[in-house]
Order: structure tokens, then sequence, then C-alpha cells
């Protein structure tokens, strides 16, 4: 296998993607000091625009000038939230994810300014969040609270939350853990609490899939405990064919003894309707199981309740 001398990686310019991407060259250095690695910040339409994502083509909107970046031989590598990326629909012709990073946190944390938990919240307060799985579980959780659609990078919410544009702020864990913020939160939700989107917490790295000598060399970064919940994660979700504007929720979790879960719901927008499914893999591999755990949700009315949601 041939190392090459020089991988260039393009990425969101946000400052949450920038710090992405100095983990990635982080773990390229370490398994290859040799290496040297260049920046390709894109902007992308889904940073650019601050209404609903299902008004310009849902998540596609944070992926789609990476990919073309990586398309048109522009850079070598792409990174990504694997929550970002669409699983209603195969990667780009051409491409294929090439490893999966050790995954962070899933869980959500609460920032509020005094310091209060979820419980502690008083009836009215304003919480900010544009998700629409997290505003139909806070609704189901706590139906007294208001959510305030909010999006923008985290440095952003922040200052709409200082502003006074919203109480409360609900973001992801692993989000301020990269940018060195977790003295902000004031309270970590749990995933059985707040169930987190398909693939979070994990950074898939994506190449050409012609690119055999840069694809052996980035298998060194694949952890294969994260592999696994993602590929589950991610079949689940294609099966289900959600959208941007659909609330679903699921994570899998691998056990000590190699065992994996797989725990999903899908909600109505007002929280008021819950179709859970939780589902052990035994002998079946990832994706088999996360197309049971689909299947089990589809015989609930998943697909009505989805289908009746506008995108």
């Amino acid at each position: 296998m041939a190392v090459p001398e020089l991988v260039r990686i393009v990425s969101r310019d946000s400052p949450m993607a920038l710090a992405q991407v100095e983990r990635v060259r982080a773990e390229l250095a370490a398994h290859h000091p040799g290496l040297a690695t260049e920046v390709v910040p894109v902007k992308t339409t889904g940073d650019k625009w601050m209404g609903a994502l299902s008004q310009v083509e849902g998540k596609g909107a944070f992926t789609k000038e990476v990919d073309a970046a990586l398309l048109a031989g522009e850079a070598d590598l792409a990174v990504h939230c694997v929550k970002d990326v669409p699983a209603d629909r195969p990667l780009p012709a051409g491409t294929v994810f090439a490893a999966f990073l050790k995954r962070d946190d899933i869980r959500d944390a609460l920032i509020h300014p005094d310091g209060l938990t979820l419980d502690q919240l008083p009836a009215g307060t304003r919480v900010g969040t544009s998700a629409v799985r997290r505003q139909a579980q806070l609704a189901a959780l706590r139906p007294d609270l208001e959510c305030v659609p909010m999006r923008g990078n985290v440095g952003r919410r922040l200052e709409r939350l200082a502003a006074g544009d919203a109480d409360a702020l609900l973001l992801a864990a692993c989000g301020l853990e990269r940018l060195g913020r977790t003295e902000l939160i004031s309270d970590l939700l749990p995933a059985e609490l707040m169930m987190p989107p398909v693939g979070a917490g994990i950074l898939a790295l994506q190449c050409r899939e012609d690119d055999t000598d840069l694809i052996d060399a980035i298998s060194d970064l694949n952890d294969s405990a994260t592999y696994r919940e993602a590929t589950a994660e991610r079949m689940l979700l294609h099966v289900l064919q959600g959208h941007c504007n659909s609330p679903i929720a699921g994570y899998a979790r691998n056990e000590h003894d190699g065992n994996l879960s797989l725990r999903a719901c899908v909600f109505s927008p007002d929280g008021k309707t819950v179709l859970p499914a939780h589902e052990w893999a035994g002998r079946l591999d990832p994706a088999t199981l996360g197309t049971s755990v689909a299947v089990a949700l589809l015989r609930q009315g998943a697909r009505e309740l989805i289908d009746s949601i506008d995108h």
C-alpha cells in the first residue's frame, strides 16, 4: 500500500466542522506520521440558509457542496457528521465511507444561563431548537415549555440566547465537547429520555471509491463498534425513508459481550404519538437489525405517520 504524501480534506467551514477536521488530522498523523494534510473548507447551503431545511432539500443541504468537491477531485477526503448525511438515499455514486471514527457522546445537552436542569425549567420557558426530533420529544416530556425555532452554528445560537431570543438551548453534547465549551452545559439528557438522531456523535470519512490507496490508509482509523452502530442506524433510516421533517430518533449500542441492540422511535410532531421499537441483534448483522427494527415501526403505522408530515 502506497500512503499518499498529501491528503486534501474537504469540510464545511463552520468552527465545529473545522474542529472535527483537526481531530481527523491528528488521528491520521498518529497512524501515518509522514502524511501531510491540507484543509479545503466549503460553505454549504445548510450553513447559509437559516430557514427550515425542508425548503432547501433537507439534510443534503449540509453535504452537497462537500460531495461535489470530492467528486470533482478538488479534495481527497470528506469529513461528515453521520447525522447530517441523508440515509434515505445512497451516498453519491463513486464515493464510499472509508472509516467511522470512535463515537462521541450521543446525548443532548441543555444550556440554561442559571444552570437549571430540564426538570427545573419553569412553565413557559422558551427553548431554542429547530430539530423536529427534539421538538416532538420535548412536547411529550414537558408540554408546558415553548420551542423557539433556532438554526445556525453553535456560536450563533449562543449569541441569540444571550440576546434573549430564547431562555435555554438544546444542543448536541458532542458538539460542545468538540468546541471546548462543555462548561456551558447545565443538564445532560440521557438517551433514554431524549433519544438522539441516527448517527449522533459519529464522524465518517468519505473517499472516492477508486482511491484505493487512500481508503486502505484511512481504514486504520475505523472503529469497528462504531461501524456496526452506524450501519444499523442508517439502515433503519433508509428503510423508513424518513425526510428532514420526520421526528425519527434511534441509537444502536454495542454491549461488552459484543451483542448489538437498536432502539428507535417515530414521533408525531406534537409528541402525542410515540411509536417505539427495541431489538437485539443476536446473530443478525447490523444492517439486518436496522431493517428488522424499521419493519417493527412500520407495522405500528410509522409510514402513515411519516407521510402525514409536510416536507
